[in-house]
């Protein structure tokens, strides 16, 4: 792959990961919900905001680590994926699990601009996987979840938009 073709790649895979343009931003859809509404689940809706939030970090960090820790063991499907209760345990659960999404987020971003980073290798103990496809599968998971997220805000009256 030519140099500027191999740096456009990495650019645009940051920026899907990012979120925007087509989709909404994690940001956008997280900020100023209200502490009353993030356990509560619209009628006829499965999940509530907690419960998208929860699911989309370990779902990402699962991701991630699976993209850069041989030794990383993936958690039960499906219960290791989602949380037990419907709400957070208290403020600063909801805050923790924000800032470690952004964090994670920001690890596949780095994963992905590094040029020490073989985009197309298979990932050695995988079966077939590879960053690129594991890049795309995180901002494809986010971007189906953050509208899941806004539809959860829009039932419950708490979208600003």
């Amino acid at each position: 792959m030519h140099k500027d073709q191999d740096q456009s790649l990495r650019q645009h895979l940051q920026e899907l990961l990012a979120g925007g343009s087509a989709h909404a931003t994690f940001d956008a859809t997280t900020k100023g919900l209200s502490p009353n509404l993030r356990g509560a689940r619209p009628a006829n809706f499965p999940h509530s905001p907690w419960m998208l939030l929860e699911h989309m970090r370990l779902a990402q960090w699962d991701i991630l680590e699976f993209s850069r820790n041989p030794k990383h063991v993936s958690p039960a499907w499906p219960a290791g994926y989602w949380p037990k209760a419907p709400a957070p345990p208290n403020a600063a659960a909801w805050t923790k699990s924000i800032q470690q999404f952004r964090r994670d987020l920001n690890a596949m971003q780095n994963l992905v601009a590094s040029r020490k980073t073989d985009l197309f290798a298979r990932i050695p103990w995988g079966n077939g996987q590879t960053i690129l496809r594991e890049a795309l599968l995180v901002a494809d998971h986010n971007a189906y979840h953050l509208g899941q997220l806004l539809d959860v805000r829009r039932l419950l009256g708490a979208w600003p938009g």
